[in-house]
């Protein structure tokens, strides 16, 4: 993705790119042929093109990019055999340059040399090269240069900074929001497939762009065809007169091929296809899609789609309508994703009669290409959009959603429906955590983790919408509820308890005020029931003093129509009382079909809903969001190289020697947990009955006695625990009884000091292939196991996650001093899972973990057993790329 928006594909260098590479050189321009060589050199001799095209692709790489099959970029590093440090040098093609070539070449160089060992480049540039001595300050490194003879030397250590990990989100995110923009904002449109026949895709395609006023210009592509709907056709978008900047493609799957080719030649520079018959109907169809993506990419043209229903744009200065639903959306604030076509016109009617005004709507479709983390890019500072509606079947990168998302959360919101499952907890249950993970958990935690809105219906999300489109987010959890009948009131009072937010009962001082407002015979404790006999100069008085407490962070507001005021005459007053307050207001009007014009006043818009329930949970949804939002970002432990080498090199042998992955040992087990400082108490491993009694006199009376053996999962079920042993007897009959029972698996003893009384938890980690590492904690024993109260958080965590995920379990009261009892040390048991996080964070090859238990009293938090299983992986995906 280059800074435009635009798409190159990014490869090695080959022998065989000899002659693309002369030819490449040819089209320099003088000046740029001078600022690579220090000198004119209008052609590379054959010795040079031989030594450009032949490299090791370790000590020597190079890397070209290519565009319409010809190359526009290279650069390449070249270090000696014994050297950390590399020359690196690259050239851009004239027609390209101030397209961030430079600097996505500079940040592929420096992934590629460190995965080899490099840690420094140099570069020799001249000192009216501002635009590479540019690239070089802008990459985020820590650069120092010296100038000799009209030469500047630049270096660099390439070890990765905040700083440069920032530069690096920050260029990908322009680009992929550029990329975007070009496909919602084109100023010029081809519909390939435009019918004249009324009811056809192709013909509603183009009437509806038509119909809605697109403010660029539109041309129908039909070779039978002399004009569509009374616009002149074209037979070919290579006929069209002007530039297309995007072309809906609705033809049969057959021939979509060969127009994208035709979209290729015209340099069209984004494609909606429309056109189903590709991935979603088999393999067959997934070929078809692949190769259809490989020519657009190689053309430098992104893909909405395939097999999606289009796209909306409300911008008055862009007025684009390119879907074939049947229902125009109302202009708003809303952008909405869906990956479904079905039910993306569903939500598109719903909200209209909701009155949730879209800015921009996408059906993705297959997502061959353009998914929700492209999405998410362009409306993060789209000054059209202020909250976000995505509903997923399946992420495509959720590594990179929750890094998105938990960024994009603190200024903008997003509500999520989210079907089907994923994988995490599908493998074999070998750990705790892995039993007990499930794929839905796995969604909760990612979605808890960036603050995302997680809803269970379309319903939902659009309740949820029309109270953040509309409102303030609420600054608490305390709500007022106000009425004209006792029963509503009751029943939202429950509901609000079942959305965790609290209806507590008003004080004297605003109890008393409220009498002098409301009927006589009212009950103003909360809920306020002012009765049948209250009208539209109580509903008013009352809601404005409720809105200008200190008491209440929302006010519910529930009317039944009464002989005293009609729904119209209520909701004006309301919509007045409300204008101006910091706090959201939420409406139910009982026994009214349609929602009051009168709520929506000289820019107030109050939120209405058809049934309580619908009410009270969008403000739950809205006020635990609120919360996310105000709490501070958080701190993560700070990476430590020497830790991070250790744990590295351990892996790397084990992995060496068992490519499967296996079960750690006990010595093994503790070298991973001493280099990431997580405490234990001191134990000693003993392969036979008098190994166990002298360990157990080494660390003093009374002790613990537990199998040693890696594979056993569950050791207490089957014997393998043995506690409060208080002698050499008993540690010798315990010792017999376990191995005479287990067998050969229990390969001798661990022999651990007794811990202080305290609270058994269970910390894990498992790694997900999708979802990367995830972080479990929960009360030991049978809460976990049995009742399964744990709680997830994507790794790796802030001491404010590590506190949450403490909390969050209902067990966990016990570790705040329950019915009299010590409180727990709850810091230290923080920090163990602080540093789990990290520890799951920078070691992949870490597959499981299961401390269990953890017990925490009031002395700190020390793990009493600990298994690790290392397995291969793939290291995360850290460079810019396309799927």
């Amino acid at each position: 993705m280059l800074a435009d928006g635009g798409v190159a594909h990014l490869r090695p260098i080959q022998p065989d790119d000899a002659d693309a590479l002369v030819a490449f050189h040819e089209r320099l321009s003088p000046e740029t042929r001078y600022f690579r060589f220090f000198s004119y050199h209008p052609e590379l001799s054959p010795k040079e093109v031989d030594y450009f095209t032949h490299v090791d692709y370790e000590r020597r790489l190079a890397l070209v990019l290519e565009l319409r099959g010809a190359l526009i970029a290279v650069g390449r590093y070249d270090a000696d055999a014994e050297l950390d440090s590399a020359e690196v040098a690259f050239v851009v093609s004239d027609d390209h340059q101030g397209r961030g070539v430079g600097t996505l070449l500079l940040e592929y160089l420096a992934l590629a040399a460190r995965k080899v060992g490099i840690s420094h480049f140099f570069a020799d540039t001249l000192a009216s090269n501002q635009r590479m001595l540019r690239v070089f300050r802008e990459a985020g490194y820590t650069v120092t240069s010296r100038t000799e003879d009209g030469v500047v030397r630049v270096e660099f250590a390439l070890l990765p900074t905040p700083q440069s990990i920032a530069v690096i989100e920050e260029r990908e995110h322009r680009s992929e929001a550029a990329s975007i923009a070009r496909l919602l904002r084109p100023e010029s449109v081809a519909v390939i497939g435009a019918s004249r026949t009324p009811g056809s895709i192709g013909h509603e395609l183009f009437a509806n762009i038509l119909r809605h006023g697109y403010g660029g210009v539109v041309y129908p592509v039909n070779p039978s065809a002399a004009a569509v709907a009374g616009v002149r056709a074209w037979p070919s978008v290579r006929d069209v007169p002007g530039d297309v900047d995007l072309a809906v493609i609705a033809v049969p799957a057959s021939a979509a091929e060969a127009v994208v080719a035709d979209c290729a030649d015209k340099n069209v520079k984004g494609l909606l296809i429309i056109t189903g018959g590709f991935a979603e109907v088999g393999a067959e169809g997934g070929q078809r899609e692949i190769r259809l993506l490989h020519l657009a990419r190689a053309a430098g043209m992104r893909v909405i789609g395939p097999n999606c229903i289009g796209v909306v744009n409300s911008d008055p200065a862009v007025h684009l309508n390119a879907t074939f639903a049947a229902v125009a959306p109302v202009a708003g604030r809303v952008g909405f994703l869906s990956q479904s076509g079905a039910l993306g016109i569903e939500v598109l009617s719903a909200a209209s009669e909701s009155g949730v005004g879209v800015s921009s709507f996408v059906s993705v479709g297959n997502k061959a290409d353009v998914s929700g983390n492209d999405l998410l890019q362009y409306w993060e500072d789209d000054e059209n959009t202020d909250v976000v509606l995505l509903y997923l079947e399946s992420f495509g990168n959720p590594r990179k959603f929750g890094r998105l998302a938990r960024r994009i959360s603190r200024k903008k919101p997003i509500v999520v429906v989210k079907s089907g499952r994923s994988t995490v907890g599908q493998r074999a249950a070998s750990s705790h955590t892995a039993a007990l993970a499930s794929s839905d958990r796995a969604v909760d935690a990612l979605f808890r983790h960036t603050g995302v809105i997680r809803v269970r219906s379309v319903r939902e999300m659009l309740n949820v919408a029309q109270l953040l489109v509309a409102q303030p987010l609420p600054r608490g959890r305390r709500v007022a509820i106000l009425g004209n009948s006792g029963g509503p009131g009751i029943l939202a009072a429950d509901e609000c308890d079942s959305a965790q937010l609290q209806v507590n009962e008003l004080t004297d001082s605003t109890r008393s005020t409220l009498e002098g407002i409301v009927p006589p015979s009212s009950a103003v404790a909360n809920p306020i029931d002012m009765t049948a006999a209250a009208g539209p100069a109580q509903y008013r008085a009352a809601l404005r003093l409720l809105l200008d407490s200190d008491e209440v962070d929302a006010v519910v507001v529930i009317f039944t129509p009464t002989v005293v005021a009609s729904a119209d005459q209520i909701a004006a007053v309301l919509a007045d009382a409300a204008r101006g307050a910091d706090k959201p207001v939420v409406v139910n009007f009982l026994a009214t079909p349609d929602r009051p014009h009168a709520l929506s006043s000289e820019g107030v818009t109050l939120p209405w809903y058809r049934t309580i329930e619908d009410a009270v949970g969008a403000l739950g949804a809205t006020a635990r969001y609120g919360e996310w939002r105000a709490r501070p970002a958080g701190a993560r432990p700070e990476p430590d190289a020497e830790q991070r080498a250790a744990v590295s090199t351990l892996t790397a042998s084990v992995l060496a020697s068992s490519p499967s992955g296996r079960w750690l040992t006990q010595a093994e087990v503790d070298r991973v947990l001493d280099a990431y400082g997580i405490a234990r108490l001191p134990s000693e491993e003993a392969a036979d009955v008098e190994g166990a009694i002298a360990a157990a006199g080494r660390l003093g009376y009374p002790v613990a006695l537990k199998a040693a053996g890696a594979d056993i999962l569950h050791k207490t079920d089957i014997g393998g625990v043995a506690l409060d042993l208080a002698s050499g007897t008993e540690v010798a009959d315990a010792f017999t009884r376990m191995s005479s029972t287990i067998g050969p698996s229990m390969t001798g003893a661990v022999i651990q000091r007794m811990a202080r009384p305290g609270v058994e938890t269970i910390v894990g980690l498992t790694q997900d292939p999708s979802f990367g590492p995830i972080v479990m904690f929960g009360l030991g024993g049978v809460a976990a196991e049995l009742l399964g109260d744990v709680a997830f958080r994507v790794a790796p965590l802030t001491d404010i996650d590590a506190d949450e995920l403490i909390r969050e379990p209902r067990s966990s009261r016990l570790l705040f001093g329950y019915r009299g009892a010590a409180p727990a040390d709850v810091s230290s048991l923080a920090t163990v899972l602080l540093r789990v996080g990290l520890l799951a964070a920078e070691h992949p090859h870490i597959a499981e973990l299961d401390l269990n238990p953890v017990r925490a009293s009031d002395r700190g938090a020390v793990a009493l057993d600990a298994r690790i299983r290392v397995a291969p992986a793939d290291p995360p995906v850290d460079a810019r790329r396309l799927r």
